[in-house]
């Protein structure tokens, strides 16, 4: 009987362990295919001689007539995200390189597939450059750096097998507690779209295809799986969609819907935004994309709106994808005609045709990646973004030599910090803190002390031991960005906390936060506050960096310290980049691209549980203008270590027809003794309108450099076009005959401004 049961046991055992193996070695294959590269440039062959937009219309219209209904609603549907999300966070230990997200292909018809990568900090994709996010790069407002930043991303993208990139973030910061303002360019349409254009040159030039997003109106992040904005028409056209439009004017490839609604139906169902307005208002004519999950609800709906990608499904209850064979349903059920299925797919296609005929110009190996010549860029971008929000004394440049002791302290001191780790999470091959890129600048030339802040009496002793002490403060990638609840029903009633999920597997360097929502409220926490102060008391030669995606409040501290700089969230170089700055190899130049409140309630009302929201006229400066509060610091604000006088503002056309262009010069000299780079700003004013208008409008700027004691003479113009007012009851765009002001300086703050007036003709 024993031995019976020993020789059970055994076969039980051997068919336990075959079992194992036979389910491992399959699972390990199905990731292995899943995981291995496509081939995106293949067809490029058949493909060889760029292609007209005529051409591409009649290529695509020929490949959708050879197509299956099974093969063109491939083209609309993402691969599964389930077993895209399982593989990306596996391909990279299976195969040392990334894998895209794939969607559609044919390769009957020598289609290639669409092969995503996510932004705007960089790839997200494998161990790519990562520069200091968007935010930050439009503080630097220089839209030649950003070209080169773009140009660097296309690179990195096509290195790595990708031909389609997701990191043309450009809503608004209508209340700067928005949860991924770090991923946008501010609360100001104008230098958002330029800033735009700017990088989408430099990515597409790679034929890479850029998609813009969220449209519209994802201001919100914590609700944005349910929420809905209520907005006149007016106001969404004037306010939320010129850096949208100017995209579409420039070429942009694609866009993306975002998750919440508008007016009550879900943006990747709204013929209004997708059809009306994009397509038929400004002619684009690229494809649209949902956003990854939960991005559409109903398939037909989105066909009629004019969506036609679904990337990934929109799993609620496991429903599944609303495209793919549900799709096909729709249409064999006479619920959806074919024929909106091959516009969709004719544009999807047309696109890729365009893209994969362009010559290359170089080959992509895949040593582009993280190249010095990209990592010593992003430590420049994060320099020239750094804003200089306080200096009195002036403390700021600390000179090296006189620093025998210096402290760094706070929790974020040491800390790796480049921002969100969501959809927007770049992985470079290493990072460098605030506390490293100051040990690094002074060797042994004196000695760094550290706290991370968790005890003041430290804090306090280290303060006054030192010559100087910096406080880094702000926030973590885990307390804002990117949100997804870990609850059932995505919070449909607004609990007053939020809980990160948080994916922490084996094979995983660290975890992945799937968490972050909006930032409620705008103050520093506590413990940060903790550090300020035992800093300041201890050591009046206190300088304050703070780090993180959007404005923090500082009326209770900011009195306390001489120094302040707004240091973002630097990218991978950002502590070398601090240590620059601080130390005066680099004079600041960055200019603020958000308005920065003294207390929230000069801000709109903003809850980030609502299911509704109202989006009014006015945000940011345009707010405090009308309004006529005083902010902490203003749009455009930002310090020197030289300073500059602007004289002899001359309007060169005082009258411009209505089809014309104003055009201005004014003079700016560095009065100082260093050398530096201004940015010089023009605005607008509408005093004589006849209809309710801001105070005024940005709608020109230039970086220039200045030596010692120099004077330059900066031209800067504005087309009349630029001006025009939208009437929602004709739905025309019109510009009034009237006397404007148009206003030039350093900042927005009217003080700062040198005035003149020009005159608009009326039509003859």
């Amino acid at each position: 009987m024993a031995k019976r049961l020993r020789k059970v046991l055994k076969v039980a055992a051997l068919s336990v362990v075959a079992f194992i193996v036979v389910v491992g070695g399959a699972l390990t294959l199905w990731i292995y295919l899943q995981t291995r590269p496509k081939d995106v440039t293949a067809a490029r062959s058949r493909w060889d001689t760029p292609l007209s937009a005529e051409e591409a219309d009649r290529a695509a219209l020929d490949l959708v007539s050879k197509m299956t209904l099974e093969e063109k609603v491939h083209e609309m549907t993402a691969d599964d995200i389930v077993s895209a999300i399982l593989s990306g966070l596996v391909s990279a230990r299976i195969h040392g390189e990334p894998r895209p997200y794939y969607v559609g292909g044919c390769e009957r018809l020598d289609i290639p597939p669409l092969a995503f990568t996510d932004g705007p900090r960089g790839v997200g994709a494998g161990q790519s450059t990562a520069f200091p996010v968007a935010m930050a790069r439009a503080a630097t407002w220089d839209v030649g750096l950003e070209r080169r930043v773009g140009d660097v991303i296309g690179k990195e993208a096509r290195a790595q097998g990708a031909n389609w990139w997701g990191g043309l973030c450009i809503n608004l910061v209508r209340h700067p507690s928005m949860g991924r303002a770090e991923e946008t360019f501010g609360e100001d349409p104008w230098l958002t779209g330029e800033m735009a254009v700017a990088v989408l040159a430099g990515v597409q030039r790679h034929n890479v295809m850029a998609c813009a997003k969220h449209f519209a109106l994802n201001s919100m992040e914590t609700a944005r799986f349910k929420n809905s904005v209520e907005i006149e028409e007016r106001t969404l056209r004037e306010v939320y969609l010129p850096q949208f439009r100017k995209v579409v004017e420039h070429d942009v490839a694609s866009f993306m819907s975002a998750y919440n609604k508008v007016r009550g139906e879900w943006c990747g169902e709204n013929r209004h935004l997708l059809t009306t307005i994009l397509r038929e208002d400004w002619g684009f004519r690229g494809f649209v994309t949902s956003d990854a999950t939960y991005g559409l609800h109903d398939g037909a709906r989105g066909v009629r709106a004019g969506l036609d990608i679904e990337l990934g499904p929109s799993n609620y209850a496991g429903a599944g994808p609303r495209y793919g064979e549900n799709l096909e349903g729709l249409v064999e059920q006479g619920v959806v005609p074919e024929s909106a299925i091959d516009e969709s797919v004719r544009r999807i296609v047309r696109t890729k045709l365009l893209y994969l005929a362009r010559q290359d110009p170089q080959e992509y190996p895949r040593d582009l990646v993280a190249a010095p010549e990209h990592t010593a860029l992003a430590r420049e971008v994060a320099e020239k973004g750094m804003v200089l929000l306080k200096n009195e004394g002036p403390l700021l440049p600390l000179d090296k030599a006189s620093i025998r002791k210096i402290a760094v302290v706070g929790r974020l001191a040491d800390a790796e910090n480049t921002g969100d780790r969501g959809s927007s999470n770049v992985t470079p091959p290493y990072r460098t803190s605030a506390l490293k890129g100051i040990q690094d600048y002074l060797g042994g030339s004196g000695a760094v002390l550290h706290s991370d802040g968790s005890d003041p009496a430290e804090v306090s002793r280290l303060a006054g031991e030192a010559d100087v002490v910096l406080v880094v403060a702000g926030s973590r990638y885990d307390e804002v960005g990117e949100y997804i609840s870990d609850e059932e029903g995505l919070r449909p009633s607004g609990p007053e906390e939020k809980h990160p999920l948080v994916i922490d597997l084996p094979f995983m360097d660290e975890p992945f936060v799937l968490s972050g929502g909006d930032r409620v409220p705008l103050a520093l926490k506590a413990r940060d506050l903790a550090v300020v102060e035992a800093a300041a008391k201890a050591n009046p030669r206190c300088v304050v960096a703070l780090v993180g995606g959007s404005v923090f409040t500082m009326e209770e501290w900011k009195n306390e310290v001489p120094a302040i700089l707004m240091a973002w969230y630097f990218g991978m170089e950002g502590g070398h980049a601090l240590a620059r700055v601080l130390f005066g190899d680099v004079n600041p130049s960055g200019k603020m691209p958000l308005t920065v409140p003294k207390n929230e309630s000069q801000l709109p009302f903003f809850d980030e549980f609502a299911d509704t929201i109202e989006y009014g006229p006015y945000h940011g400066y345009t707010l405090f203008d009308k309004e006529g509060r005083e902010p902490a610091f203003s749009f455009g604000h930002g310090l020197s270590y030289t300073t500059y006088a602007y004289e002899n503002l001359s309007v060169v056309t005082p009258e411009v027809a209505p089809d014309g262009q104003l055009a201005v010069t004014v003079d700016v000299t560095n009065t100082g003794k260093r050398r530096g780079e201004e940015i010089v700003q023009l605005y607008v004013g509408f005093e004589g309108s006849k209809v309710d208008r801001p105070v005024k409008l940005l709608r020109a700027f230039d970086k220039i450099a200045l030596e010692p004691a120099e004077t330059k003479t900066v031209p800067l113009t504005v087309a009349v076009e630029d001006l025009a007012w939208y009437n929602s009851e004709t739905g025309i765009w019109e510009i009034e005959p009237m006397t404007y002001s148009v206003l030039v300086g350093p900042s927005s703050r009217a003080a700062d401004l040198l005035r003149a007036r020009f005159t608009v003709k009326g039509v003859e």
